[in-house]
């Protein structure tokens, strides 16, 4: 089946308006883009993960909706324009979209990823490039984290940093605490690093799901679970049993890391370490801050303005 695209340039101020009254007329799909794309006027948009930019378009924006082939294209997007209340129909061109295999094409698009010194993320469709190396086989899909992202990564290579470090010295497995699991990537790491006991927590029941789909595929003993749950087997604080752990990892995002600061740190165990990411660089102190009661922490490594934050707690 092949399709027709609708490439209409709009000022940032109609392109949300026009977007989605294009969908209510009836296109398959609509994206924004940037109209200045490849030149010297581009404008990157950027939000942190899990939150929308602060700007949704761009000051000239190109919208593009794709539609049957032999939809009417012209009365679409004249409903489209009035629908979103514009004083005329704009203009636009169309574009053909050729039938291809989708699926084939969107996973030539996920490469494997490699991070640190011997860790490689790989997709299942895909040989691990090296098989003697820490392989995660994993897929991209509705929970956050492949590790691509400059705050998994982050944590990915603390971990492996972390683990060796304790093999050196003759440690033994230690127990970890990933919260805000995600995809449950960082907890299948630490799995996969010898760590004896791992816990991964989530607010999302379909991360849940993910994760503990992930863990099966890769053949790591990990305990999902949402908040709540969590807190039943692990204890409230101040509770007799209450549970802490020899890592805690958090790769959420600042503003939830600072409200949760009593409780993450208050899940480390004497001479454990607590490892923050989905921190700005620019939010490094404002987050230090928030644990400085609990738990000094420092910028442990950046990346592309992007830090990791890691302490350990006295004992």
């Amino acid at each position: 089946m092949s399709w027709t695209e609708i490439v209409i340039e709009v000022a940032r101020s109609h392109a949300e308006a026009l977007s989605d009254a294009l969908m209510d007329a009836g296109a398959l799909s609509v994206s924004v883009e940037d109209a200045d794309e490849g030149t010297d006027a581009e404008q990157p948009l950027f939000g942190e993960p899990g939150m929308e930019a602060q700007q949704a378009a761009w000051e000239r924006s190109r919208v593009v909706a794709l539609t049957e082939v032999d939809s009417d294209q012209q009365a679409l997007v004249a409903e489209a324009a009035a629908i979103a209340g514009l004083a005329a129909t704009p203009s636009f061109v169309l574009r053909a979209v050729a039938e291809q295999d989708w699926v084939r094409l969107t996973q030539s698009q996920f490469a494997p990823i490699h991070i640190g010194k011997n860790i490689w993320v790989v997709p299942s469709w895909h040989e691990a490039p090296d098989p003697q190396a820490l392989i995660l086989e994993l897929d991209p899909g509705l929970a956050f984290g492949t590790g691509s992202h400059p705050t998994t990564r982050l944590c990915m290579e603390w971990l492996e940093n972390h683990f060796a470090a304790r093999g050196a010295d003759g440690q033994s497995a230690c127990s970890v605490l990933d919260y805000g699991c995600g995809s449950g990537i960082l907890a299948m790491v630490a799995a996969k690093l010898g760590a004896d006991s791992v816990i991964g927590v989530d607010i999302d029941p379909q991360a849940i799901v993910s994760a503990e789909q992930n863990a099966a595929r890769n053949q790591c003993a990990i305990d999902f679970y949402l908040p709540d749950a969590f807190a039943a087997v692990a204890g409230r604080e101040g509770a007799d049993a209450y549970r802490r752990f020899e890592v805690v990892v958090a790769n959420i995002l600042s503003s939830p890391l600072k409200l949760m600061a009593p409780m993450l740190s208050g899940r480390v165990a004497d001479g454990g370490a607590l490892v923050l990411s989905g921190v700005l660089a620019r939010q490094a102190d404002e987050v230090i801050g928030a644990y400085a009661p609990f738990i000094s922490l420092t910028v442990a490594a950046e990346h592309e303005g992007w830090v990791a934050l890691a302490g350990s707690r006295g004992h």
